[in-house]
């Protein structure tokens, strides 16, 4: 097995020469992304809509799921089927910018998951808008070689266009929603009906070509709506649409608890994560309630809740009454990367720093950042930090050893070190944090993160292949640098096994 970041340097993809062969799987043009770009932003201003003027998108899916009934799919939702006792499968989050770090997960995946009987898309399939004539580029052609179904759940991005893209490719090519009568003035409903974007419409006259991408009878899925569970050997797997704000409205809540019930063992998939970067988002249901209460009541027997939306990879054991749910974000699968050194020292759910699993570890990702807005900001030699150089002011500020095997002599932390550090908001200890009145940190998440796209290995992406058993479930998560070594070999960065019984 080869090395992973927690290994050395150089298996975190730092100081390798040789870029993989992803590039030759890319169309000659590339769309490239930038949420700097304000026609990007407006043409994703759904989310800011809903937010202000309240969101509909709970109305909106009760509306397709009440056409995909009658269309005779099964009331219950639930995909049956024949996989054998021992069985494995992959989830990949936040996929769909068709860009290099896209397609630099592709070649490891088909390598250490080619054998998988399906995979679950978990959360932002297309980026900007969800736009059917996306799907091209985004997923036919980058997963044309993966030889299972797809299945998958929605994030907020695939809501921006009513979700008429997603119900088109994944949902038996669902036709488009009837426009519901215009709300009268003056109304909050009505101000939001006049900026709401909506697609174009012409969009998806390409879809049929890109079909045929992945047209072969193996690949072929076809799931009952936004929401859904599939029993699969002994488990099931319960995947929830949690919209554009991270919410789960009443109707879909009542299914959940029903879809939840009994012995059988389950692992939640959701777009939006119930812990992630150190604290505990147990997402609302509307009318009362909440999906973490539903994971944490015994009666259900969930294991795990894999959850996309933020692009990287942590993983909480949390104890729930004398048992261990494994809550885990899984969104390195392709689009820009999210901070993780901006993650404080974790102590949330009874989980502490010692148990708690990140990828990229908490160094790389500074010296990532650091080396990323050296180049936009041109200083270069005063804002890029070493990867050594990184990892020591993490283990400072944190008060934590060394999360990679030392590689020398260790750096010296300077004046320097430590400013830019601080400029990137990085973490602190919690004792350390209430010193502070202004929330850098949370600053720096929310304003410069998610423009930070680079077309640069090493990328830092990654997916999870499951093996489940009669007994246990084997979860791994292996890494995506773009760098052809993590290709041939692509390294497991963490690795748990989950009992069953």
């Amino acid at each position: 097995m080869s090395d992973s970041s927690r290994d050395t340097a150089e298996g975190a993809g730092w100081g390798t020469a040789e870029r993989g062969a992803y590039k030759q799987l890319m169309p000659e043009r590339v769309e490239k992304i930038s949420w700097f770009d304000p026609r990007m932003l407006w043409a994703a201003r759904n989310g800011v809509l809903a937010s202000w003027f309240g969101d509909p998108t709970g109305r909106t899916r009760s509306r397709w799921v009440a056409q995909r009934t009658a269309a005779g799919v099964p009331a219950d939702k639930v995909i049956r089927r024949d996989d054998p006792d021992r069985f494995s499968f992959l989830v990949i989050g936040d996929t769909g910018e068709g860009d290099d770090p896209q397609y630099a997960v592709v070649p490891g995946l088909l390598r250490a998951g080619g054998d998988t009987r399906f995979a679950v898309l978990a959360s932002d399939v297309i980026y900007p808008v969800g736009a059917a004539d996306d799907y091209g580029t985004k997923f036919f052609r980058p997963y044309q070689d993966y030889r299972a179904p797809i299945y998958a759940i929605p994030g907020n991005h695939d809501w921006y266009e009513d979700l008429g893209g997603f119900m088109r490719v994944f949902c038996g090519d669902a036709p488009p929603l009837e426009r519901e009568e215009k709300p009268r003035p003056p109304s909050r409903a009505w101000l939001r009906s006049l900026l709401w974007h909506r697609p174009r419409a012409a969009d998806g006259r390409r879809l049929d070509e890109a079909r045929a991408l992945r047209s072969a009878p193996a690949q072929r899925a076809e799931q009952p709506g936004p929401y859904w569970a599939i029993d699969a050997g002994p488990v099931r797997i319960v995947g929830i649409d949690t919209g554009l704000l991270g919410t789960v409205d009443a109707e879909q809540g009542a299914w959940l608890r029903e879809v939840s019930r009994g012995p059988r063992p389950k692992i939640l998939v959701t777009g939006s994560p119930l812990y992630v970067d150190g604290e505990h988002h147990p997402c609302a249901i509307e009318g009362g309630g909440t999906v973490d209460e539903i994971v944490r009541d015994p009666e259900h027997h969930y294991v795990a809740a894999i959850g996309g939306d933020i692009h990287n990879y942590q993983r909480y054991p949390v104890d729930v009454g004398g048992r261990t749910v494994q809550y885990v974000v899984a969104g390195g699968g392709g689009a820009f990367m999210h901070a993780t050194h901006t993650i404080p020292r974790v102590q949330v759910g009874g989980v502490t720093e010692e148990d708690f699993r990140c990828y990229p570890l908490r160094g790389d990702s500074l010296a990532f950042y650091s080396t990323l807005y050296g180049r936009r900001l041109r200083l270069r030699r005063f804002f890029t930090l070493t990867e050594a150089e990184a990892t020591a002011v993490i283990a400072e500020r944190l008060g934590i050893g060394p999360t990679r095997a030392p590689g020398g002599a260790a750096a010296r932390v300077t004046r320097r070190v430590r400013l830019v550090a601080g400029l990137l908001g990085t973490g602190r200890r919690p004792e350390k944090r209430k010193r502070f009145r202004l929330p850098v940190r949370k600053i720096y998440t929310s304003l410069f993160s998610p423009g930070s796209a680079t077309y640069s290995p090493p990328f830092f992406k990654c997916f999870l292949r499951l093996d489940v058993g009669p007994e246990a479930i084997r979860l791994r998560c292996y890494a995506a640098t773009g760098n052809r070594a993590q290709e041939l070999d692509p390294p497991v960065e963490d690795e748990v096994i989950i009992p069953l019984l």
